[in-house]
């Protein structure tokens, strides 16, 4: 018997899969997802459209409303994924404000597979190698302690069952 709701955060940098395999990871545990991208504030996204990153300061009120929707999920019982980039250990800090069990899935790839899958998006408002190699740059890599890191060029399927068997999630 479960006894708290599932609070999963699937993160790395724009293109690796976080909106995809966080859908698919909510879908197969029947949970809620949210696109973290969707909480962007307007300015927010004018500035990454114009090819400007975003710095601490730009995030803070979004990783907050983050923090925010984990909560209000665990207060309701309910099992949610979000996925975000969360690039700096304090941001996931700021996530477990809202959610002090979270479970980490950490996206992994190359630069060059990076490139291709954000070259390949079409219209989406974070594009560019400019773009990548400022999230590449801000990325602290979570501990092995911290997050369960994949390989984002395995097969979504299998990303998602090694994680839910690692984490020790039956769905």
């Amino acid at each position: 018997m479960k006894t708290s709701p599932l609070a999963l955060l699937v993160m790395g940098v724009s293109g690796s899969g976080k909106s995809h395999i966080g859908r698919r990871l909510a879908d197969t545990i029947n949970a809620n997802f949210i696109d973290a991208d969707d909480h962007h504030s307007q300015t927010s996204i004018a500035k990454m459209a114009r090819g400007e990153p975003l710095n601490d300061s730009d995030r803070q009120g979004w990783l907050l409303t983050l923090a925010d929707l984990y909560r209000e999920y665990r207060e309701q019982g309910q099992d949610v994924v979000i996925g975000c980039s969360a690039l700096k250990h304090r941001y996931r800090d700021l996530l477990r404000q809202g959610a002090p069990e979270l479970k980490i899935l950490y996206l992994h790839g190359s630069r060059e597979v990076l490139l291709e899958r954000l070259g390949a998006r079409g219209n989406h408002f974070f594009t560019g190698e400019h773009m990548l190699a400022s999230q590449l740059a801000d990325l602290e890599i979570p501990e092995e302690d911290e997050a369960t890191r994949m390989d984002i060029r395995q097969s979504p399927d299998d990303i998602v069952a090694s994680f839910l068997s690692k984490e020790g999630i039956h769905p």
